[in-house]
């Protein structure tokens, strides 16, 4: 059942056991997206790390292990928690904007970020800290019974848990409940290609722009997270937009910025919505200082000069850099206080969100009013 922090209604839901439970066996779900190797090891071909494990062994994300002759999942059906956020945490600044999203993720990552500031769940090697089992048709219920227009797959990378990522991304599809993947992109062609086939949108961490910083202070490679860019733009019809977390002297110089926003403009397009968001010291890069809010708005200047129509600042108080602006004539079309909405200036045309002033349409998923959840953050209890 769910219960709600600040509700009274509780929905019994269905349990349901995905595990797989075998005398010396690792428990899980099946998992998709591996081969047998003629040494005897499996590799899992989910992303490009491309883990080769034996018997009893785990991948680099923890949670993909080998189990006798297959690779499972062991979070499949475990949460970190679930929680109810305004969908401009994500950050997504042209979904829905002012509705509530139902946030939730499990445990590990496929990359090894100095600076993870969500550390304690994707680093996280304490399985027993997450949840009893929450089926993806719960998820889906749970979304309804709060009045979650989408369900968001979050806090660590969804990548890792495709399969449950997906079920319950179908189940909230069948719901009429959008769903949101907050990913890195760092993942392989075919499986890409399933994991987002089930979602509605969303925000790709496009961590630097550099080999070095991604290998250096991820231990990935940049080349996988744009290829997963360039194939959103044109294969898909996923409303996604990319965030770039500024740390200072690492990937924050104007010649970084300039390249990377000019790549952007070329092989992604004008309208996909940029934010450039500070920088805290956390996890393995404490002696790091926060970023500057003149690096911010610089950096958002460079973007805005190559062309992107919407460019954002985040983490930080900034009602200029975090408004939404008609390319055009230059209204303010959507005002935000953190993540309270003021200004509304988008009107419906057909399916299409236009500016209220001069009628240029703005890319977006957007409906005739803004939603009201406001800045609230709402913890809830699924139990089963």
């Amino acid at each position: 059942m769910i219960k709600v922090a600040g509700h009274s209604h509780i929905v019994d839901m269905a349990h349901q056991n995905t595990s797989v439970n075998r005398p010396g066996r690792i428990e899980g779900f099946p998992g998709r997206y591996w081969h047998g190797l003629e040494d005897g090891r499996l590799q899992c071909d989910l992303c490009p790390r491309f883990c080769r494990l034996r018997k009893g062994q785990r991948g680099l994300c923890f949670v993909r292990a080998r189990s006798g002759k297959e690779i499972v999942l062991t979070t499949y059906g475990r949460s970190s928690g679930f929680c109810i956020d305004p969908i401009e945490k994500k950050p997504l600044n042209h979904f829905l904007p002012g509705t509530p999203v139902l946030s939730f993720g499990t445990a590990g990552c496929n990359l090894a970020c100095k600076f993870c500031q969500n550390w304690d769940i994707s680093k996280s090697r304490e399985f027993d800290r997450l949840q009893s089992l929450a089926s993806p048709e719960a998820i889906a219920d749970a979304a309804i019974a709060t009045s979650s227009r989408s369900v968001a797959f979050t806090y660590n990378d969804p990548v890792i848990f495709l399969e449950y990522a997906v079920d319950t991304a179908r189940a909230c599809r069948e719901r009429g409940i959008k769903t949101v993947a907050v990913t890195a992109g760092y993942i392989c062609s075919e499986p890409r290609a399933e994991f987002f086939r089930y979602m509605d949108a969303a925000n790709i961490d496009l961590k630097a722009f550099t080999e070095r910083f991604y290998w250096k202070i991820c231990g990935g490679h940049l080349d996988p997270v744009l290829e997963t860019l360039v194939y959103l733009a044109n294969e898909t019809d996923v409303w996604f937009e990319l965030t770039d977390l500024l740390i200072p002297g690492e990937n924050d110089s104007e010649a970084e910025i300039e390249e990377m926003t000019a790549w952007i403009a070329e092989n992604l397009g004008t309208d996909v919505p940029l934010h450039f968001t500070a920088f805290h010291p956390d996890w393995k890069m404490r002696e790091h200082p926060v970023t500057p809010m003149a690096t911010l708005s610089r950096s958002r200047n460079i973007a805005l000069r190559n062309g992107l129509h919407h460019v954002y600042t985040g983490n930080i108080h900034d009602f200029h850099g975090s408004s939404t602006y008609c390319p055009d004539c230059g209204e303010t079309l959507i005002g935000r206080d953190w993540y309270e909405l003021s200004t509304w200036n988008l009107v419906l045309d057909g399916q299409k969100g236009v500016c209220r002033n001069c009628n240029t349409a703005i890319a977006g998923v957007f409906e005739a009013g803004p939603g009201t959840w406001g800045a609230k953050r709402q913890v809830i209890h699924v139990d089963f």
